[in-house]
């Protein structure tokens, strides 16, 4: 009896034990279940606010679908030149816009199409992003990049894609953006200035070549004695314009365009240390490049009669 008695005074308090401890093992699964979704309840007013403002933020600007498409007017080429001029400072001050590309922007320029403000020729070096540098979104910009940003051989998807720009999109500005620290022109330059032979092995070997006539021009404008790097350094500049003359003589399309005033073709410079951009205005040879559709039609109207 008192073993029966011990036993059974021991065991009847320790039946409930299980049933305790999956109690506990119950509420301590339904905390931690419920845990995640507290939070989440407690994120999810944080993200509506967050794209409620984006929206509100979209809604707020110049643009009627909240970013520029085709649906907003084309921007004059003064205003465009501001524009990046504008985002450039913001950029080298460490300030740059406070705005999100998300769905609805996507959403909104797959359906109403591209409008760019502006159409830029920069080269494909890794260190020049051109719409960071110039604080821009997708759909502003209309880019084009190659090595040296050049245009010596009349490529025709060069040339085709500005005159696609200003035609079909109706960009008014074209900005030929060069920069600092060029790794095409100082080969270009090395290249032009070497007494070696020079062979065609590889594209590359022809683009350089290409470029050889920019690097002799810049040695013959600096002082005697000057320097590979200067003179490279000062190709950079002869460049721009070089790649301005020679896309407004391969492009009929673009020249009349620039003839009665519907673009402006300007040059740049952006310099990769101090992320400032040198805007260099229109090519000085531009005039005379102009001129040849004057003369040929003279010659034209003369020879006809």
């Amino acid at each position: 009896f008192g073993s029966s008695t011990h036993s059974g005074s021991i065991s009847a308090p320790f039946a409930f034990l299980p049933s305790i401890v999956a109690m506990f093992g119950i509420c301590s699964q339904k905390h931690l279940a419920t845990e995640p979704e507290e939070a989440q309840v407690q994120e999810e007013p944080q993200i509506q606010a967050r794209d409620s403002k984006r929206s509100l933020d979209r809604d707020q600007t110049i643009h009627q679908h909240g970013i520029r498409t085709q649906a907003d007017a084309s921007v004059p080429a003064e205003k465009a030149l501001e524009k990046l001029k504008e985002g450039n400072l913001r950029f080298v001050e460490g300030k740059p816009l406070d705005r999100s590309f998300d769905s609805s922007a996507r959403a909104a320029l797959a359906q109403f199409g591209q409008n760019p403000f502006a159409t830029i020729i920069g080269c494909a070096d890794s260190r020049c992003p051109l719409e960071i540098l110039f604080d821009v979104q997708p759909g502003d910009v209309f880019v084009l990049r190659n090595a040296g940003n050049t245009c010596t051989h009349a490529e025709g998807s060069l040339v085709g894609s500005v005159e696609y720009s200003v035609g079909h999109l109706h960009t008014q500005l074209v900005l030929v953006l060069g920069h600092t620290k060029c790794g095409a022109i100082a080969g270009a330059t090395g290249l032009a200035l070497s007494s070696s032979a020079k062979s065609e092995k590889s594209s590359l070997d022809k683009l350089l070549t290409g470029l050889g006539p920019v690097a002799l021009q810049a040695k013959a404008e600096l002082q005697p004695g000057a320097s590979t790097e200067e003179i490279a350094a000062h190709a950079v500049k002869v460049n721009v314009f070089h790649t301005i003359e020679k896309l407004l003589t391969y492009s009929k399309v673009i020249r009349e365009k620039v003839s009665n005033g519907e673009v402006v073709v300007q040059g740049a410079i952006y310099d990769i240390v101090s992320g400032s951009v040198e805007f260099l205005g229109p090519c000085p040879k531009q005039a005379l490049v102009l001129d040849k559709d004057a003369v040929l039609t003279t010659e034209a109207k003369v020879g006809g009669a």
